[in-house]
């Protein structure tokens, strides 16, 4: 494990028990037998069922958190794609319904108490103007978990998503209060040499990180931005 991370050996070493095998898979493809026997040896999967967290993802927000401190002093927190909700429940748990908190997914997601939810398209052209709507000043943290369906091609899938962390990002520039922190989901494959540089400029921290929640053979990392230097600073 990662020299940093707040200790997750109390979810991660549930790993080590017996497997829980299919009893049968009839009427399943392959890779959705595969998919079941997958969910079903996770201890992240158990451990979010047991926390009421609506899905796995939600630990690796709190890990990101716990290394980071991305949380610290927060007032006001935007989450771009949001659904299921499991980031804003960890948001919540950690600030309390004081703090603002405003989500946006294209798919509708179960009301969760202390945040308010707006179901549209982040590409949609009113979409950032709805969104700044609904807040009463600059925000301290504006994450994003926002991924493209897969495809099944690598660099494919791997632009589809940084073009969606360039526009995650467009947005954090404009509502960042200074100081603030920008963290947003990437795929390894292909050159991000470009987007690196932006951040650098506005950021006086900028660092890839994998936290142990996210499976070991998935392609994903997470860069997380901190320090928001505004354009003339």
């Amino acid at each position: 494990m990662a020299k940093g991370w707040d200790s997750r050996d109390n979810v991660r070493s549930k790993a080590g028990r017996e497997k829980v095998r299919l009893k049968s898979a009839r009427g399943r493809t392959n890779s959705s037998a595969r998919w079941l026997q997958r969910q079903l040896n996770d201890p992240y999967v158990a451990e979010a069922r047991r926390k009421g967290y609506r899905s796995r993802a939600a630990f690796k927000f709190e890990e990101l958190d716990e290394r980071y401190n991305l949380l610290k002093g927060a007032k006001r927190v935007v989450d771009l794609g949001c659904a299921p909700g499991g980031w804003c429940q960890v948001v919540v748990k950690r600030l309390g319904e004081k703090a603002e908190i405003v989500g946006i997914d294209l798919q509708e997601v179960e009301p969760i108490q202390g945040v308010t939810m707006l179901q549209m398209d982040f590409h949609a052209l009113d979409a950032e103007e709805r969104l700044m709507a609904e807040l009463t000043g600059p925000v301290d943290l504006v994450m994003s978990d926002m991924a493209n369906s897969a495809t099944g091609h690598k660099s494919t899938d791997h632009m589809k998503t940084m073009a969606l962390c360039e526009i995650a990002l467009d947005f954090a520039l404009k509502v960042l209060k200074p100081g603030g922190s920008f963290v947003a989901k990437v795929l390894q494959g292909g050159s991000d040499s470009v987007l690196r540089n932006r951040m650098n400029k506005h950021f006086k921290k900028v660092r890839h990180a994998k936290p142990p929640a996210s499976r070991k053979e998935s392609t994903e990392w997470y860069v997380v931005a901190e320090g928001f230097r505004k354009p003339d600073a």
